[in-house]
C-alpha cells in the first residue's frame, strides 16, 4: 500500500450551518478500501467542512493503517473545492485566521507521510464522498467525533 487516493468532501447546509464530511480511501486501482462520513456540528461554513475533511483523512489514515505504513505512503487527496486545493498548493493566499490554522494543521500532518499532493477534481468525480456528507447530514449519526 504505497499510492493511495483519498477523496474528500465537506458540506454545510446554511453556510454557516450544519456541516459534515465524507472521506473515501482508495487503493492503487482507485478501488474504495475504507469510507467515512461524519457529522461535524452547527455553525460551520463549507470551507470549514472541506478543510476538516482533509484533516480527518490524514489523521484517520494514520490511525487505521499505522505509522509505518503512513511513513511509506504517497497520498493524493482529491477534492472538488478548487479554492481549498489552490490554497493548500500555495496558489492562493490565506487571509482568514481560521483557514490559516487549518492550513498549519494540514502542513504539520503531512510530515507523517512520504508525500501528500492535493488535486482539484470535478464534483462529478467526487460523488461517493459527497454522498457520505449528505448521509451524515441527513442522519446526524456521526455526531460524536473521533478527532
Amino acid at each position: 500500500m504505497k499510492n493511495i487516493t483519498i477523496y474528500t468532501d465537506g458540506g454545510s447546509r446554511g453556510n454557516p450551518g450544519r456541516a459534515a464530511i465524507g472521506v473515501v480511501f482508495c487503493n492503487e486501482n482507485d478501488q474504495p478500501i475504507k469510507k467515512f462520513g461524519e457529522y461535524l456540528g452547527d455553525n460551520l461554513t463549507n470551507n470549514d467542512a472541506e478543510y476538516k475533511a482533509i484533516i480527518f483523512a490524514l489523521k484517520k489514515f494514520k490511525a487505521v493503517f499505522g505509522k509505518a505504513i503512513a511513513e511509506d505512503a504517497d497520498l493524493e487527496i482529491r477534492a472538488d473545492s478548487e479554492l481549498v486545493v489552490k490554497q493548500l498548493n500555495g496558489d492562493y493566499r490565506l487571509t482568514d485566521p481560521k483557514i490559516q490554522q487549518f492550513f498549519i494543521e494540514i502542513w504539520n500532518l503531512k510530515f507523517d507521510f512520504r508525500s501528500v499532493k492535493f488535486k482539484h477534481i470535478l464534483r462529478e468525480k467526487n460523488k461517493e464522498a459527497d454522498r457520505l456528507v449528505n448521509e451524515a447530514l441527513d442522519s446526524e449519526v456521526g455526531a460524536r467525533t473521533l478527532f
